[in-house]
């Protein structure tokens, strides 16, 4: 029996775009979290000040869902898990 394996080439422009791709962080709304956890996440592991912080809040509560950072997927995975831990809804788009 012999395994087969499908060898698959890229250019260097393609792998140079899928690095620039830049994602998004989202923040989602919950029944959990009050305001003043979400504000102190945001300011302790994002750096916001607490004026931002409070108007991410604001959008995730009245919106549903708010972007709170851009970057690499390595980048928004890492803060995703940091985020989780602390009880927020979040995912990496």
């Amino acid at each position: 029996m012999s395994t087969q394996t499908k060898e698959e080439t890229f250019t260097l422009e393609e792998i140079l775009t899928s690095l620039k791709t830049i994602h998004r962080l989202i923040l989602w709304n919950d029944d959990v979290n009050t305001f003043d956890h979400v504000i102190w996440c945001m300011m302790k592991y994002l750096d916001y000040t607490e004026s931002q912080a409070e108007k991410i809040a604001w959008e995730v509560h009245t919106k549903g869902k708010c972007a709170i950072l851009e970057g690499s997927f390595t980048e928004m995975e890492v803060y995703r898990k940091i985020l989780k831990a602390e009880g927020l809804e979040v995912t990496v788009d």
